[in-house]
């Protein structure tokens, strides 16, 4: 049975009344309330809500934006309502390195995530193969820099024609240009080797072991037009030693990367994710 359950995220400036409010307005639909976890932000005077709940009725998240218009234009609110049982379609850019595309592929597969992958793209057809076991159709999209506004150009024709909710970018090692990060903005997620700001660029384990480091991670971000600097959605560390090699970093790294990536996606479709300025709210 269809359980009639969403989701319903709020930003707006902090003020009394706001909670009030959300739930009188949910009270009025016979609205059950399963999950709600807030936030005030004291510096910057805004206030973070998102809201499980539940209808007697099923009803469209678009009907049910325009019933809370009151509430959120009362408010100044930023406030979005999502079906909770609808899968997220997934984009997924890779290169040569697939630990986080498989481990993607995996987690889909058994139902540990809750999305569709509709689609992989590659500059390289290393991982074809991989995306036929899964049977998911694999875009072999070959750049160099004369062609990079084409070959963007094809990626934007597929989110468009696929539906595409959220671009993932699983160590996809090419930049994406200022006009694809604009059209893409809140909805592309990308994972660093590095728990930044540190050993930015290439061979980026290769840099850790010449500098001796004792921990490792990595960072998952939103895509943003500054490389690299978008908001932070997860990061994790593991601890290493002086006896590691660079292939034993790499191995731990590939773990931490893949877990933070998973982690990331996870809430950001879960609806858990909430813009702060160049910070994230991310409630549990």
């Amino acid at each position: 049975m269809k359980m009639n359950d969403y989701i319903l995220t709020i930003s707006c400036p902090d003020r009394i009344g706001i909670v009030h409010s959300v739930t009188g307005w949910l009270l009025n639909l016979h609205g059950n309330i399963i999950d709600a976890q807030q936030f005030g932000d004291v510096e910057d005077e805004r206030f973070f809500l998102r809201v499980h709940f539940q209808l007697p009725q099923p009803s469209s998240a678009e009907e049910l934006t325009a019933q809370f218009a009151s509430v959120a234009d009362k408010f100044q609110m930023q406030a979005d309502i999502y079906d909770a049982q609808r899968k997220a379609r997934l984009l997924i850019l890779v290169s040569r390195q697939g630990h986080c595309l498989n481990d993607l592929l995996f987690r889909t597969h058994s139902g540990q995530l809750p999305v569709t992958i509709a689609g992989i793209v590659s500059n390289h057809k290393d991982y074809a193969s991989l995306a036929a076991s899964y049977d998911v159709p694999f875009h072999c999209l070959p750049v160099t820099p004369e062609t990079k506004p084409e070959q963007e150009a094809q990626i934007l024709e597929l989110v468009d024609k696929e539906n595409i909710d959220l671009v993932v970018l699983a160590r996809y090692m090419q930049i994406l240009s200022p006009e694809l990060c604009s059209a893409l903005s809140g909805r592309a997620i990308n994972i660093h080797h590095s728990f930044l700001p540190s050993f930015k660029g290439a061979r980026p384990y290769h840099q850790a072991y010449a500098r001796g480091v004792k921990i490792i991670g990595a960072t998952a971000h939103y895509v943003t037009s500054d490389l690299d600097e978008g908001p932070i959605i997860e990061q994790s560390v593991e601890r290493v030693n002086h006896a590691m090699s660079v292939d034993d970093l790499t191995r731990v790294g590939s773990d931490v990367e893949s877990l933070v990536l998973a982690r990331a996606v996870r809430r950001h479709v879960e609806h858990r994710i909430l813009l702060n300025g160049k910070r994230t709210v991310v409630f549990r």
